[in-house]
């Protein structure tokens, strides 16, 4: 397994598995158990994929110890806009039976992520979360952190494969020391389908 380095030292798996539209009751726990049967150590989920529940019980099913795995969720927008980043993120944490996670995102740059950031934070300095980061952040957005004073992200969350490279975003993060993680690598299943690359 391949690791990657954030500013802070923690190391996060290269390739994940992520469980956008995998159904919580049936798909999610069968999934989760033959993904880390293949090898994958690095689960991604969020709260408004409505399956951090299945997440769990696929884990408990894989039989490999919670500190082998890195765990990833996500603070949805409604909790951003309302100011419940640190509601949400307990709750995210009783779904997934796990009591801190690897990482946590902000879902979208949505109004309230300044004082949502300020809330992972304080999470994190109070040990619930190893890493925190952002998803789908522009580079205007993660300026408004900076310019609020705040820690930068230690990883912004984004779609990014070879119709969508993102090439000045890279270099910003670059620049900041932000690792960036795409979602979506391979376009969805549709990578295959691009005749120029084969």
């Amino acid at each position: 397994m391949l690791y990657a380095t954030l500013r802070n030292k923690v190391e996060i798996p290269m390739i994940g598995f992520g469980v956008w539209k995998v159904d919580n009751e049936t798909e999610a726990p069968a999934a989760v158990v033959e993904a880390i049967k293949t090898g994958y150590r690095h689960i991604d989920t969020a709260a408004i994929y409505k399956n951090e529940e299945g997440v769990a019980k696929g884990i408990h099913l894989s039989g490999v110890d919670r500190s082998e795995l890195f765990i990833t969720s996500k603070i949805w927008n409604d909790d951003i806009r309302e100011g419940k980043t640190k509601e949400a993120f307990e709750d995210s944490l009783k779904r997934l039976q796990t009591d801190y996670l690897d990482l946590c995102l902000l879902h979208w740059p949505v109004d309230g992520f300044v004082d949502a950031w300020k809330d992972l934070i304080d999470l994190k300095k109070n040990g619930k979360i190893k890493a925190i980061g952002v998803s789908n952040f522009k580079e205007h957005h993660l300026e408004t952190l900076k310019e609020a004073g705040l820690m930068a992200p230690l990883i912004n969350q984004v779609e990014l494969h070879p119709q969508l490279p993102q090439p000045d975003l890279l270099d910003y993060c670059q620049d900041e020391g932000i690792q960036i993680e795409a979602w979506s690598p391979l376009m969805q299943g549709k990578f295959l389908d691009i005749p120029a690359f084969f």
